[in-house]
């Protein structure tokens, strides 16, 4: 998850002030997409296996493992 511009080759979600911008190929491969924010990042639920230790954003953690775990290392 980044900040993007959309393009001819995305779909764009305008959610409760924000919006999202996602690209069709990977939409048809996650869909359902659900993003939940809280004090400490975000967490990204999709149908995509992000493996053992999940994908988050900075300081979420990801519930699956006793340590947890995020996308920035």
């Amino acid at each position: 998850m980044a900040l993007d511009e959309s393009n001819e080759n995305d779909e764009v979600y305008d959610i409760d002030g924000f919006s999202y911008v996602v690209n069709k190929n990977l939409l048809e491969k996650a869909t359902p997409i659900k993003v939940d924010f809280s004090n400490y990042g975000f967490r990204l639920d999709c149908s995509i296996d992000f493996g053992p230790g999940g994908c988050g954003g900075c300081g979420s953690a990801n519930e699956n493992t006793e340590e947890g775990s995020s996308c920035c290392g």
